[in-house]
């Protein structure tokens, strides 16, 4: 990428992207006098725009013209809004597959095999409430467990508890329970937790022996529970959680890592706190590789449907079936139709973050969005929190709220995550490892104590495959062991979010 004041990113768009802070009367590359202040990130005009008119970045509609704008304006909140036009789509036609690199090294980890088949990246207990008011009581037991108390065990990477603010007021066959307990099922099902203890009240909606019998065949002894009424009260039943956990431990301790095929990952893809740059480092760094995942056999999990809106038929373009496509398209229809009657919409995200960043429109978040699913097929499409079953690159319905995504994909079975971030999200969840990724170098060196991988030298001139490796390796070094940030600075339990829909009684 050659050293310029701004970028033109596709050859049809109408804006350029400032790669630093610019001032009027400067000369950008593209031979463009600058008319405003220009922040980092930001667009500017590369051309006369008239108002009403479509206006592209990426080559794609990112919204339209509020007003005429002259070459060298700041293209923002001001003069650059939604309106309406026509995806567009196309005929689905088959995408091609991406077919696995033979002569290449086949990628290994350092994983935990379990019983099932399935390979943890991490070897946890988890302490898993029912509902909030049996919160408290699985904090207690699982604070219990101190890193001095837990030396005993040094293959056990720790006890966690997984509080959430639900499993009461909701109807039993209603979809807010049914997305509450497919999220804890799914944590106890985990391959990165080895063993689950539930903790229940005794009288909540949620009753513990349902969850039990969803969770179905565990390995023995690893899935236990208790009510606080049950047990006699609170002081009882964090004695008892004590002693089950205690159990427990003794069989989770001998665990050993052993080299397994990365075949074995899912690796979410999340962003948080974007900027004007994610859609140009961090986010197609990602996708490069979620393509090389993909390539050996792993699945990558793209989510946050609120923020792909707009960009949709870059994914239906590539949907390994038609009703891979409907699927993907069905989703988006229901979370138009969901922010209609929480009297929202859609563009309600950029947030204010991402509009200081430089990203003005939904339809522009979106586009850099979709980047970090690469260029792979979309194999599936699931709901919030369903198990991930299907190999390559698939969509997971989640709303953008980075916590109650995370956890949805977590509860899918992702082992790991990638998190992008431009402005700085510090993030981080609960027994599953998140690697955040920079988008701007800036960034990366005033919160290094937060951020695992620089992306930021893209802008610099460093080849956007190479950074993608530069992630692949992280994924491999940190899924075999080595601690993300978010681990070392004790995120996550306080992350863990599952999905609130409906109504609370």
């Amino acid at each position: 990428m050659p050293a310029a004041s701004a970028l033109h990113l596709h050859a049809d768009d109408d804006v350029l992207i400032a790669l630093r802070q610019l001032l009027p009367g400067e000369t950008v590359a593209a031979g463009i006098s600058v008319r405003d202040p220009i922040p980092p990130g930001h667009k500017l005009a590369a051309r006369l725009i008239r108002k009403g008119s479509p206006l592209r970045r990426y080559g794609q509609i990112i919204g339209v013209a509020l007003a005429d704008i002259e070459a060298g304006r700041h293209v923002h909140a001001h003069n650059l809004g939604m309106g309406e036009f026509a995806r567009e789509a196309g005929a689905w036609t088959p995408p091609a597959a991406i077919a696995p690199d033979l002569a290449a090294p086949r990628a290994t980890f350092l994983g935990y095999r379990r019983a099932n088949g399935k390979v943890g990246t991490r070897n946890y207990l988890a302490v898993i409430p029912t509902v909030n008011c049996s919160a408290t009581v699985a904090r207690a037991i699982a604070d219990h467990f101190s890193p001095e108390r837990l030396a005993a065990w040094p293959g056990v990477d720790g006890v966690l508890a997984l509080p959430h603010a639900l499993g009461c007021g909701l109807d039993t066959a209603g979809e807010g329970m049914q997305l509450l307990r497919r999220t804890l099922v799914g944590y106890a099902r985990h391959p990165n937790f080895i063993g689950v203890l539930f903790v229940g009240l005794g009288c909540e909606q949620n009753q513990v022996a349902p969850l039990v019998e969803l969770v179905g065949a565990h390995a023995p002894g690893m899935l236990r529970h208790l009510t606080m009424q049950g047990e006699g009260g609170t002081r009882a039943a964090i004695a008892r959680g004590i002693a089950e956990v205690r159990e427990m431990l003794a069989a989770a301790g001998p665990c050993k890592r052993e080299p397994v095929s990365v075949e074995h990952l899912i690796v979410g893809l999340n962003c948080g706190g974007s900027d004007g740059y994610s859609g140009i480092t961090a986010n197609p760094a990602l996708g490069f590789a979620s393509d090389l995942l993909v390539a050996q056999g792993a699945t990558t999990v793209l989510s946050e449907t609120p923020e792909i809106y707009g960009a949709e038929h870059l994914l239906t373009r590539r949907a390994a079936a038609p009703e891979v496509a409907a699927k993907l398209l069905e989703r988006i229809e229901w979370w138009r139709e969901y922010t209609r009657r929480n009297g929202g919409e859609m563009d309600n995200n950029p947030s204010v973050g991402n509009k200081a960043g430089g990203l003005t429109t939904i339809l522009e978040k979106s586009l850099g969005a979709v980047a970090k699913g690469g260029t792979s097929p979309l194999a599936a499409v699931y709901r919030y929190a369903e198990a991930i079953e299907a190999r390559g690159f698939v969509f997971m319905d989640t709303p953008g709220y980075d916590p109650v995504s995370v956890t949805g994909q977590a509860a899918g079975g992702a082992q790991i995550v990638c998190f992008t971030t431009g402005r700085g999200s510090a993030f981080g969840c609960a027994g599953v490892p998140t690697l955040k990724l920079a988008s701007n170098s800036a960034l990366f060196e005033r919160m290094r104590d937060d951020m695992d991988v620089n992306c930021g030298d893209v802008l610099d001139g460093t080849p956007l495959p190479e950074v993608g490796r530069r992630i692949f390796d992280a994924i491999v070094r940190h899924a075999s062991g080595e601690p993300v940030r978010s681990e070392a600075l004790g995120y996550g339990q306080h992350e863990f979010l599952p999905w609130q829909v409906g109504a609370v009684m």
